[in-house]
């Protein structure tokens, strides 16, 4: 027989007859927890010295041990508000303020992603209407895929078969204040994705999903077919990955099936459970209370928020180049410790070592993450870099501030 502690658990969405929300209010309970729904929209933030607040219906917020957000893109903004407020009322959320901001917007989570190796079909954004033609060879050329920075659910993603009508949408789209990425078209995908539910740091259920027809969108609100997959090693890999790396806990990550592996197109914070629960047959939402469960009883925190109060410490990424006196040497024998700097996490490649051991040695093109004083950390910068890096001001001549009155438009 299970014996479950008694958590107070609240699901903040605006939808609370949806399957995904009915759901987790079912597994909540089938494990005796406490649960209700908090409706988003109703909530006030108050603030004041030493006492954030969160207000419901007008009246203080019950306590709560956690919350799952499952806010909805039209009202990112405020769930998000809601979410930070929560944090800093340090409540434990099962996904962060940030992660789903990052999450929401297509170009910054790809941008994020693009600097963590993860693989991607070929992107581009693009402004000025010269700019269009020369980025779309870039990529590859025709056919491209066009998306709406703000599409959810397939809506706002067209596939231009040529450059000229690619040219001719985004002009159309821009002229409407809408701004587009321009993706290469995955071709050998054939209408089909992945999609892979991520928990904390496994895949809990994966399903693919097929377009039907002449539609090339496989989303499940397109009409799209879905059958449960079973993902290798490197999908797995990918999807822990990328919801790591956009600060996600719980995450649907959609990956094009190309021929140099997965391709992420999306990461999505507040991914359906309806879909993948029918593909796989899979308890997903009890998975997801049991996580939170997890970490009320063994508490995660924003190190780096809580490390970087403390005055003259902060955390740091140092790199190792070529040619640095670094190259060879153990943690050790770079004195991190007698300088009063703790090496967090090693970064090599599209490896990851936590808590990595003071005895192993450091190579070219190594990061490491890095907690201690902040001069000290500075000093393992080759000086030459730290004078560039150094800011110098210079006295202002009148006569440049002159010119610039002169040639500017009314303040």
């Amino acid at each position: 027989m299970k014996v479950f502690a008694v958590m107070k658990l609240g699901i903040i969405s605006c939808a609370p007859r949806c399957y995904s929300t009915r759901r987790l209010v079912a597994a909540a309970k089938d494990r005796g927890y406490k649960v209700s729904v908090v409706n988003t929209l109703k909530c006030a933030i108050d603030l004041q010295r030493g006492k954030p607040d969160l207000y419901y219906r007008g009246k203080p917020l019950a306590d709560f041990d956690a919350m799952i957000p499952r806010i909805g893109a039209s009202i990112t903004y405020f769930g998000t508000a809601v979410v930070r407020q929560l944090e800093q009322m340090n409540v434990f959320v099962a996904n962060s303020s940030a992660g789903i901001a990052n999450s929401r917007d297509k170009l910054r989570s790809l941008q994020i992603l693009s600097r963590h190796h993860i693989g991607m079909p070929k992107t581009t954004f693009v402004r000025d209407r010269g700019d269009v033609i020369p980025a779309i060879e870039r990529i590859g050329g025709a056919p491209v895929i066009i998306k709406l920075l703000e599409g959810t659910q397939g809506v706002g993603v067209i596939l231009a078969d040529t450059i000229k009508i690619a040219e001719a949408i985004i002009e159309t789209l821009q002229t409407a204040k809408q701004n587009v990425l321009v993706q290469s078209f995955v071709s050998e995908s054939k209408g089909r994705d992945v999609r892979a539910f991520v928990v904390g740091d496994r895949v809990i259920g994966a399903m693919r999903r097929v377009a039907q027809g002449d539609e090339f969108r496989s989303n499940v609100h397109r009409g799209g077919v879905v059958e449960t997959v079973e993902l290798d090693d490197d999908f797995r890999e990918t999807a822990i990955r990328a919801a790591q790396i956009m600060g996600l806990r719980v995450a649907g990550v959609d990956m094009l099936e190309g021929q140099h592996g997965p391709q992420v197109m999306e990461v999505n914070s507040s991914p359906g459970l309806e879909g993948i629960e029918r593909a796989t047959q899979k308890d997903i939402a009890g998975a997801i209370i049991e996580y939170c469960a997890a970490h009320v009883d063994f508490p995660e925190m924003d190190i780096r928020q809580r490390l970087t109060v403390s005055r003259g410490y902060g955390v740091c990424e140092l790199v190792v180049p070529e040619g640095s006196q670094f190259v060879g040497m153990t943690i050790t024998d770079a004195a991190f410790t007698d300088r009063d700097i703790n090496v967090l996490t090693l970064y090599r490649g599209n490896t990851v070592i936590p808590n990595p051991k003071y005895s192993r040695k450091m190579e070219a093109g190594d990061r490491l993450l890095c907690f201690g004083k902040q001069e000290a950390m500075k000093e393992m910068v080759p000086t030459k870099t730290r004078k560039k890096r150094a800011p110098k001001v210079k006295t202002l001549e009148q006569s440049s501030i002159d010119e610039a009155s002169t040639h500017s438009p009314s303040h």
